[in-house]
């Protein structure tokens, strides 16, 4: 019987989701491995880009990787938006909206969406000046998880992601809260 790992880390803004890189143009690029001595065979479960941060799993099993993301596990999203979000790009983003994956045009599955009071997540790395207007909050659930997808629809919809903050996967949640 082989003995997984599993581990719950909250990625920090700044870092890429792997831990290993052979890629030259990476060598820049912090990684994963920076933050904690992982066990051999350690993966993260899904990605998060440089700039997002929030709830990451690591596993050593890879079934059990594939069964976290597929489309029966909901990923939840805390969002800053440019702007002060509507109802109607709230009501847009739950139907679906086509953005661009790779170059092809593709349409969303359904999410739910919701207006958020700004969470207490500690400042942004990024400092935004006041004087380019108003933001707001809202939660995001997603099911599938498509290439910079929560910061696709929200400029799809006339608001784009400032900051993308994961907070739950299925029912592991992460205590972000400062």
């Amino acid at each position: 019987m082989i003995n997984h790992h599993h581990l719950i880390l909250h990625k920090p803004a700044g870092y890429i989701s792997q831990l290993v890189s052979n890629q030259r143009k990476q060598r820049k690029k912090k990684l994963l491995s920076e933050l904690y001595d992982f066990p051999d065979g350690s993966m993260p479960v899904g990605r998060l880009d440089e700039d997002s941060e929030g709830l990451l799993l690591l596993t050593t099993d890879g079934k059990l990787s594939e069964q976290i993301r597929s489309k029966a596990v909901e990923k939840e999203y805390y969002v800053q938006v440019d702007g002060e979000i509507t109802l109607e790009a709230i009501e847009e983003l739950k139907k679906g909206v086509e953005i661009s994956i790779f170059g092809k045009k593709y349409t969303t599955l359904p999410c739910d969406a919701a207006p958020l009071d700004p969470p207490d997540v500690g400042p942004s790395k990024r400092k935004r000046s006041e004087r380019h207007g108003p933001t707001s909050w809202l939660s995001i659930t997603i099911t599938e998880g498509k290439f910079r997808q929560i910061r696709k629809i929200t400029a799809a919809v006339g608001f784009p992601t400032l900051r993308l903050i994961r907070v739950r996967i299925g029912h592991i949640t992460l205590d972000i809260f400062y």
